[in-house]
């Protein structure tokens, strides 16, 4: 059967409808396997109302055989990212594909091709647009279920990027938390003492209204907590509205958390009900009667995603980790959560040894990979 690869016009329906679908089809027999929100997806093809679009590119491949779709992929220029770094590196994302190496590599060609034609030097991925975007390819933990927004992908992936040339660069972890766990005693000391030593108190939130006020300080401290972190690049004001929109869709206030110096933020802790049941029962699709298995998920799930931990750097070594665990199992605990998946942890941080120190342990593991062009 005849092999072709042709670039997406994002203009047409029909073929972001397709390049969607796709990912559908691959996975329709996986049980572990959760749905994009399809309006999310469809708002990063649209190039007029998607911020990234301001200031940076990206292109979208599509590879069929004899007219049907086996593999698709995004390549991104993220210019603000190269500009941070000074960095020549184009990004790929929304890998997907049938167990097909002549596909796979055919579509990596595609997007090398259109890197070297803009002076990038390397790819990197799968990373995505924005901030938050889940990243890497699953290599390990393939019979779990991925925490809201975070990749999964068949086990053959690894297998096809590397038969295109791609190597590991790192990899992210991710933690299973029984709900049920009990801290270390030193811990709940050191964070009590810490509060009361250093004057560190918890900021709460009681409904979104009040969320939604703190959301552009929430970002600007994201920001600031990983601005020297690998994946971390400048993010715009419209580029926090969307983030901004898109944590408040799946957020239960209660469950953010912020560790605050007198009137400054010093760590923060971000907590989300699990709601892949309601996704799946959804389609993905929340319009027009997805919003009902999502409203129902909020009330009954028993899984706590920790998609997000940190401390900024004038308050790391004081106790604050310390503090942000023993409000994680709080957290855990006041929601009656029987398991929290706290997620994509980079490999040598000393959040790990903090997390097995708390009872969790690894269980699912990403890897970014890289090919020098």
């Amino acid at each position: 059967m005849t092999l072709s690869v042709s670039k997406l016009n994002t203009d047409s329906r029909r073929d972001v409808n397709r390049f969607i679908e796709l990912k559908f089809r691959l996975y329709r027999d996986c049980p572990q396997w959760v749905p994009p929100l399809v309006d999310d997806l469809k708002l990063m093809l649209n190039r007029r109302k998607y911020p990234f679009y301001e200031h940076s590119d990206a292109d979208f491949f599509l590879a069929e055989r004899d007219g049907r779709a086996v593999g698709r992929i995004a390549v991104l220029e993220n210019r603000h990212y190269n500009a941070h770094w000074n960095s020549k590196t184009a990004f790929f994302y929304l890998f997907d594909a049938e167990d097909d190496a002549e596909a796979a590599q055919a579509l990596f060609g595609e997007i090398e091709a259109w890197a070297r034609a803009r002076g990038l030097t390397k790819i990197v991925g799968a990373k995505g647009f924005l901030q938050g975007d889940g990243i890497g390819v699953l290599v390990e933990g393939f019979e779990h279920h991925p925490a809201v927004g975070i990749p999964y992908n068949h086990a053959y992936y690894g297998a096809l990027i590397e038969g295109a040339g791609y190597v590991r660069q790192r990899d992210f972890l991710s933690a299973y938390l029984p709900g049920g766990a009990v801290l270390p005693e030193r811990l709940v000391d050191i964070a009590e003492k810490m509060k009361e030593r250093r004057g560190f108190s918890i900021k709460t939130f009681t409904d979104k209204t009040e969320l939604r006020a703190w959301i552009p300080r929430i970002v600007q401290t994201y920001n600031d907590t990983f601005v020297g972190n690998w994946e971390f690049n400048p993010v715009t004001d419209q580029e926090a509205r969307v983030i901004g929109e898109r944590l408040l869709s799946i957020a239960d206030p209660k469950l953010i958390k912020l560790v605050m110096k007198g009137d400054t933020i010093a760590g923060f802790l971000l907590g989300f009900p699990d709601l892949s049941d309601g996704i799946r029962r959804a389609r993905g699709r929340i319009l027009p009667f997805g919003w009902f298995w999502l409203l129902l998920e909020f009330k009954r799930t028993r899984w706590l995603n920790l998609n997000g931990a940190g401390i900024l750097a004038p308050y790391r070594g004081l106790g604050v980790n310390a503090i942000l665990y023993v409000e994680m199992q709080k957290t855990i605990e006041a929601g009656h959560f029987e398991h929290a998946d706290l997620v994509q942890m980079e490999e040598h941080v000393l959040t790990i040894n903090d997390t097995i120190t708390a009872g969790g342990r690894i269980y699912k593991r990403h890897r970014i990979y890289e090919k020098a062009l």
